[in-house]
């Protein structure tokens, strides 16, 4: 019996076929957007740690100096005291336009890295120590040096992360002029016990735990974070579709349903059946989903990559590999989704009658569900405002978001039924009237697909606001920061000081650009020294200031410190920094720092001198007259023969910075059209399926006198109104999101706050795109009805509806 009855049941996937295929698609779409947001995700992660393996990266504890670089003295003397340390100097190496990460370590005394043990394998061992020394690199990246004829002998090895040079520390000193230089000493472990405390040998170094080292994925969590919430975003659009379908398939088999019922099949094997059948669905639409997403993250991963390297510096590589965890999670998510968004349907049948079964409009909803529906919803938006109170943080932040798109797309089909009734009210004449009842009417089989739309334009208002104001006051702070017209960066200190001697008769000023490293409670904290001038005063942007903050910075008195500092340690003007063990400055005023992820201060040239003695002078901006920028940088490349990337104009590093920053948002542009997209796909197949239930309310108005162009007009015009209707009411949800995402999210995500813009044109643009997809949408139900014979309308009334 079993077997008749899963025969019965796929007969209605046979005779509805297109039914069917909106099903797979839902699933395919809701899990696709999320695996391609999990796979871009787990890829990025898998490269952190693989990079951390690499490297022997978080793995022991650390010695650093806080006011910058290590003494080889300290060194020295360590060793001889019978530490187990190994020295590292790390710093950027440019070469052609690209900047990468030069890693010099003691390569006897280090702990065994993977890519010098493969190396070791391939050469002899005293090559990689003795003159020239080897570099180590992957085989990408070995192309580029091996180009270079300046540089040593490269060994290609699989074991590095791109655009990282593994060396000895001795070549390291040359590559990156520093020598001497020490950036930090690995504790390496099983230490003797009777070394001496590291307060008698070297009381001016930190020892770092792993824990409290600040990891890349640590840093570059908040980024991820916002692609899932982006990609759940999406998933739940999906999954409107998924209800939509399932509740209206469910509906037109209640004749069926009861028929089996009548002969003896009982409910509990039914729902088992259904539910079986369900799983197998998802199954198939999981599976085509998985693929959807590997294609769409491999598409979007180089634009990932590129950008948390420009960012974070994070060793991420632009190649997709299918890894297992997140394929059984896209599987997972397909099979709750559907089987969540399915529960509301099988409740119903597992509670439908033997010998009666519900209207098609029953079963969809009424205006008592619609009261629940907007309870639930007012529930959901107290509930996100008390998580944001109590909870906090980026968790809170995000409950409060997740409770607002919620809470209003559940308010949405009491909101429009209410605007429905208001509009009839004011009808005039018997078609105008149909058509205001009619809409009222088709609500309740239209609300899923119309509360995916409103989530999807409130996405899309939100994001492309905050986007919109991140690059207005974005290219607004460029052009206050970069007020140098010419950047300069010398090949050495001694080169730096000819080049300043040469300039200082010819320009207006010479800034030189100085900073160090240091270490802080809230991660990295990068300390620049500034000279008096009136550039800073005239154009640095402050936040938080005191009446005289920048004499008290030029007097050696006090600090500045970027907005991303001063949120994360809670300092504001009046409290006090601390830069070392001996140094201490009151905070002066914030500045805003957009883009940067670390910590930042600024102090005279004089203070960071006494902080962080001998620190190189090789980086200048170069105040002149704009119409002689591009003559002086050409002189300064032939006089002293500097590389092209050495002298850099005003313009062209504002084009690059704003190219990083395009790239920063190219994925949440695509989820948010990609989102978009599934909102219209669900209207057309809510109008679709409810195509066949359509016919008993067109056949009477077509026989009273409307033909079918009218009715195909008519039909046009609902699904624009109500897209219109759903488009106007998305607009203030837009913008709370927006608000939410600048105030709270990119706060706690980033440690900056930005001002809120408003574009009236893109919200013109967007509704003209929304009424496109809503006709796009309504034209092939239009269409059909167009070319309906008009003896399936006469059929009408021979049925019992």
């Amino acid at each position: 019996m079993t077997a008749a009855i899963i025969q019965a049941l796929t007969s209605h996937w046979r005779s509805h076929w297109l039914q069917l295929a909106t099903l797979l698609i839902g699933i395919a779409l809701a899990t696709g957007l999320w695996s391609a947001v999990q796979a871009i995700n787990a890829e990025a992660r898998a490269s952190y740690a693989r990079a951390n393996a690499q490297l022997a990266l978080g793995q022991f504890d650390e010695l650093r100096d806080p006011s910058g670089a290590i003494p080889l003295t300290h060194y020295a003397d360590l060793r001889r005291a019978g530490w187990q340390v190994a020295a590292v100097l790390e710093g950027p190496y440019r070469i052609q336009g690209r900047t990468l990460r030069v890693l010099g370590v003691d390569m006897v005394a280090y702990p065994a890295l993977p890519a010098i043990t493969e190396a070791e394998a391939e050469t002899d061992p005293a090559d990689i120590l003795t003159a020239p020394g080897r570099l180590l690199a992957s085989a990408e990246l070995a192309t580029l040096l091996q180009a270079q004829a300046d540089l040593p002998p490269v060994l290609i090895t699989t074991e590095l992360p791109p655009d990282v040079i593994l060396t000895d520390i001795g070549v390291a000193e040359t590559l990156l002029d520093a020598p001497g230089q020490i950036s930090r000493l690995v504790v390496l472990p099983n230490q003797p016990r009777s070394v001496p405390p590291l307060s008698e040998i070297a009381p001016d170094l930190e020892r770092i735990s792993p824990a409290s080292q600040v990891d890349t994925a640590q840093l570059t969590d908040s980024f991820h974070l916002n692609l899932t919430a982006f990609g759940m975003l999406s998933f739940a659009v999906g999954l409107f579709i998924v209800n939509g379908t399932v509740g209206l398939a469910f509906a037109q088999r209640r004749g069926m349903i009861r028929t089996l019922r009548a002969l003896g099949v009982s409910m509990r094997r039914l729902v088992w059946l259904i539910l079986a059948e369900l799983t197998l669905l998802a199954l198939i639409g999981g599976i085509i989903g998985l693929i959807l997403g590997f294609f769409l993250a491999g598409a979007l991963l180089p634009d990932v990559a590129a950008t948390l390297r420009g960012l974070y510096g994070a060793p991420v590589t632009g190649q997709l590999t299918l890894q297992p965890a997140w394929a059984l999670a896209g599987l997972g998510m397909a099979l709750g989704g559907t089987l969540i968004a399915s529960a509301q349907a099988l409740w119903r049948l597992s509670r439908m009658p033997l010998l009666a079964g519900p209207s098609v409009q029953a079963w969809r909803g009424s205006g008592q569900g619609q009261r629940l529906a907007a309870y639930c919803g007012l529930a959901l938006l107290v509930f996100g405002g008390l998580a944001y109170t109590t909870v906090g943080g980026l968790l809170g932040g995000f409950a409060l978001l997740a409770g607002l798109l919620t809470g209003a797309a559940l308010l949405l089909p009491l909101c429009l039924s209410i605007a429905l009734n208001l509009c009839a009210r004011r009808a005039r004449g018997p078609v105008t009237q149909w058509v205001w009842a009619d809409m009222r009417a088709q609500l309740p089989g239209l609300s899923l697909a119309l509360m995916a739309l409103l989530l999807a334009l409130a996405a899309n208002i939100g994001v492309g606001t905050m986007v919109s104001s991140f690059r207005l006051t974005f290219v607004g702070w460029l052009d206050q920061r970069l007020t140098s017209e010419l950047y300069l960066t010398a090949e050495s200190d001694q080169q730096g000081r000819e080049i300043t001697q040469w300039l200082e008769p010819q320009v207006t000023a010479i800034l030189p650009i100085r900073n160090v490293e240091l270490a802080h409670e809230t991660g990295p904290l990068f300390l620049y020294g500034v000279v008096d001038d009136p550039t800073y005063r005239q154009y640095w942007p402050l936040i938080a200031r005191t009446d005289d903050s920048w004499d008290q910075v030029m007097s050696g008195d006090a600090v500045l410190i970027n907005e991303q500092l001063a949120r994360r340690a809670d300092l504001w003007p009046g409290d006090v920094l601390r830069l070392g063990p001996n140094h201490q400055l009151p905070v002066a005023g914030v500045y805003s720092d957009y883009g940067n992820p670390t910590g930042q201060a600024i102090v005279s040239m004089m203070q960071l001198d006494l902080i962080a003695p001998g620190q190189e002078a090789r980086r200048f901006g170069i105040r002149l007259d704009p119409n002689r920028a591009t003559e002086l940088a050409q002189t300064l490349r032939e006089r002293f023969g500097l590389a092209p990337q050495a002298v850099v104009q005003q313009a062209a590093m504002k084009a690059q910075s704003r190219a990083i920053f395009e790239k920063t948002f190219v994925v949440t542009s695509a989820l948010n059209v990609l989102t978009l997209g599934v909102a219209g796909f669900a209207i057309l197949t809510s109008l679709l399926t409810l195509w066949t239930q359509r016919l008993p309310q067109i056949a009477p108005v077509w026989a009273l006198g409307l033909d079918r162009a009218q009715l195909a007009r008519l039909e046009l015009s609902r699904s624009a109104i109500l897209a219109a209707m759903t488009a106007c009411l998305a607009l203030p949800l837009g913008l709370i999101l927006a608000w939410v995402l600048l105030a709270v999210i990119n706060v706690e995500a980033f440690g900056w706050r930005l001002p809120m813009y408003v574009f009236p044109w893109d919200w013109l643009v967007l509704f003209l795109l929304t009424l496109v997809a809503a006709l796009a949408a309504a034209a092939l139900p239009a269409l059909r009805l167009l070319r309906l014979p008009p003896a399936d309308l006469l059929r009408v009334f021979a049925n019992e509806r």
